[in-house]
């Protein structure tokens, strides 16, 4: 059973999430021509697609779902009800990050008209289209498009069979890279387990057979972040494997988890009076949180009104 180190991890980590909320907020780098996106916009997109799910996936009378609630108003409200978003579109055109962010407010309803009529007409132009970025990236801007209600500039199908796990490679080849890989390709065809096309029966079998032994392979290396990762994929799968093929995964998760509610991007914490900083455990404690969730929810969770469909599909309980 996981019931009660999933439910134990979770609160902990929105614990400590919550109670860090302060550090995901936007600064002055944000809106600049040269700002630290993956220190501004990142984190504060990666905590709305944690709280979206989470929303979805936690029933109303759960405690644990008015604070997803409040931290997914509370990001929201950091991007200026996605006012942000169109003056983003205006100073970068073509980049595709301010798309991968806000769609994740758009999973959850949140929408900003203007900045999606300004996004679409970006879209149509050959200069988005051809946009070079690796298959997996790619594959998350065509499922953000569909999402924020654009015209998907290809299909699924086409961008999957370019990722490296669209090509079904030879599961010794699995390393660190093609395991973040592997997770966000999951990740986006279930859009973040709120919908989406869904993970083919080809790659779903695949999956199976092989991802108890790639989490072995990093519970043994103490890669935290990426162990939740291939929890969080596991739990958005067809079928997912059984507590017995992921080997206590969630009680080894829970050992790793400071007392405060962090958990280590790998390794352990040494002994900081809070766990560790920020920037080296906010997403492993993210992750940790959206493992969890879906974990629990997918088993069942008392009072649960929706539940995990074949193929990532939410279905009303």
């Amino acid at each position: 059973m996981t019931a009660v180190p999933t439910r134990q991890v979770e609160e902990a980590a929105l614990a400590w999430i919550a109670g860090h909320r302060g550090r995901f907020a936007l600064d002055d780098d944000a809106l600049a021509a040269d700002g630290r996106v993956n220190s501004t916009w990142k984190p504060l997109g990666e905590l709305a697609q944690v709280c979206a799910t989470l929303a979805r996936r936690t029933p109303r009378a759960d405690p644990l779902h008015a604070r997803v609630h409040d931290l997914l108003a509370f990001a929201w409200r950091e991007t200026g009800e996605g006012g942000l978003f169109l003056r983003l579109q205006r100073a970068e055109p073509f980049a595709t990050y301010p798309l991968e962010v806000y769609a994740a407010f758009a999973s959850a309803g949140l929408r900003h008209p203007g900045y999606e009529e300004a996004a679409a007409t970006v879209a149509r132009t050959r200069g988005w289209r051809l946009t070079e970025q690796d298959p997996t990236r790619s594959l998350g801007v065509l499922l953000a498009e569909r999402t924020s209600g654009l015209r998907p500039h290809t299909t699924p199908e086409r961008m999957l069979a370019r990722t490296w796990l669209g090509g079904l490679p030879e599961p010794w080849t699995f390393e660190r890279a093609s395991g973040y890989a592997v997770t966000h390709v999951v990740f986006h065809l279930t859009d973040w387990g709120c919908g989406g096309p869904g993970v083919p029966q080809a790659l779903a079998g695949y999956l199976a057979d092989w991802l108890p032994a790639w989490l072995e392979t990093c519970l043994e290396a103490r890669m935290w972040d990426l162990a939740c990762e291939l929890l969080a994929t596991a739990a958005l799968l067809p079928a997912p494997p059984g507590a017995a093929a992921l080997g206590g995964a969630w009680s080894r998760i829970a050992e790793a988890q400071h007392a405060c509610g962090a958990l280590p991007e790998d390794g352990r914490f040494e002994a900081l009076p809070d766990g560790a900083d920020f920037t080296h455990s906010y997403h492993s404690t993210l992750m940790a949180a959206f493992a969890a969730g879906l974990t629990a929810d997918r088993e069942g969770r008392p009072g649960s009104g929706a539940h995990l469909a074949p193929g990532g599909q939410g279905v009303p309980g």
